[in-house]
């Protein structure tokens, strides 16, 4: 067990890390009143040592870290990495690469959906692991022994965990699905959170261009004031309020105050007074210039025949391929599979579309049909719907 407490000390031990194929790694972080994440530790393992880094220890320069995470010689393996690699980014302005996400492989191989790191370790190494320190104040200092122990144990056994999924890989020719899937997590844009595109979160919420152009000022506004308050969004400003201000469009602090969401006398502050300015300011956008607002219109009776028929197919794609179903299509994917042939989603590209995409546009056109077959659903293709249907 290794505690690293200096940048001299990091130095070193990322130097020794550089020198394997793979790293394994993991983060323990404190968010809940905070916008940005707050690092307090790091672990890191290689075949040979695992050790865990004090991040918040006096002087402690993580560039060593940073940079062996962008090494291109060195596989940096994760498990349910976005969170980690948001926080590497944030501080660093860099994305670990090449990146190995031990969830995404195991709902490649059909371990799950989103499988947790302690039910994987026991599915692929049969080990039982002891999660009581997952809870700790992790800004605390001096970590106990127990803590140390805890985080270290997240990136050791990962490391079995990482030859078991990539020899399954392997054998069954899927490396390049997982690889596909990192693109995602190893892209900038999944990270930045402009306070320009704030909005987007809440696209589904409102119907017309007065709204949105409200919507999107304020969300902008209380995007710039979560991040440079460092605290989080709700703290500013709640959701539902967002909302019914982005609905109503007050032009003035009175019309603010009426408003059931907003507590008595907020209105007035200066962050009610910045508010109100940021309606008005959306009032005054042209509607021209305004993203196409989302049309929400009813699933039609067939679509919704269609959709159903999909689940099916999916679930039993899923079942035969023994992959998760949520990684091969989401619900939307299905919505907007039943909508448009052409639907612009991850289940009509790639290894998807391969695996289920093709068979659901043939299920949609009548191309295929569904049957019960000793109990198990079957595919009836081409030649034969056609003459169960004449």
């Amino acid at each position: 067990m290794m505690l690293i407490t200096s940048s001299s000390e990091l130095a070193a031990i990322c130097a020794r890390l550089a020198k394997h194929p793979f790293v394994t790694v993991d983060t323990e972080f404190l968010r809940e009143t905070t916008f940005w994440p707050k690092l307090c530790v790091i672990q890191l393992a290689s075949p040979d040592e695992a050790v865990a880094i004090d991040a918040l220890a006096p002087d402690m320069d993580l560039a060593p870290f940073f940079d062996l995470m962008v090494d291109p010689g060195i596989v940096k393996v994760f498990h349910a990495a976005r969170q980690d690699v948001e926080i590497i980014w944030h501080l660093s302005k860099r994305i670990p690469a090449p990146l190995f996400d031990s969830q995404v492989a195991a709902m490649v191989l059909g371990y799950g959906d989103s499988i947790s790191y302690d039910q994987l370790v026991q599915r692929t190494n049969g080990t039982q692991l002891d999660k009581t320190s997952r809870f700790t104040d992790w800004s605390k200092r001096p970590l106990s022994e127990a803590q140390i122990i805890y985080a270290i144990a997240d990136v050791t056994h990962l490391r079995d965990v990482y030859l078991k999924l990539t020899g399954e890989l392997e054998k069954r020719g899927r490396s390049d699905w997982v690889a596909e899937e990192m693109r995602v997590l190893t892209s900038p844009e999944t990270y930045r959170q402009e306070p320009e595109r704030a909005w987007e979160r809440f696209r589904t919420r409102v119907r017309k261009p007065r709204e949105l152009a409200v919507l999107m000022e304020v969300a902008a506004w209380r995007e710039r004031e979560a991040q440079m308050r460092n605290v989080p969004r709700s703290r500013v400003l709640k959701d539902d309020s967002l909302i019914d201000i982005a609905m109503t469009g007050p032009k003035t602090v009175e019309a603010l105050g009426a408003m059931r969401s907003i507590p008595k006398g907020w209105e007035r502050s200066r962050d009610g007074i910045s508010v109100v300015e940021a309606a008005v300011r959306g009032l005054a956008l042209d509607p021209k210039t305004l993203p196409a607002i989302d049309k929400h219109r009813p699933p039609s009776q067939a679509q919704s025949a269609t959709v159903e028929l999909l689940k099916v197919l999916l679930k039993m794609v899923a079942e035969k391929h023994h992959v998760a179903a949520k990684v091969v299509a989401t619900s939307d994917d299905l919505d907007r599979i039943a909508e448009d042939d052409e639907a612009d989603i991850g289940a009509l590209k790639g290894w998807r579309r391969e695996l289920f995409g093709e068979k659901a546009l043939a299920l949609k056109h009548g191309k295929l049909a569904l049957a019960i077959e000793r109990g198990r659903v079957v595919t009836i293709e081409n030649a034969m719907v056609a003459s169960l249907t004449a």
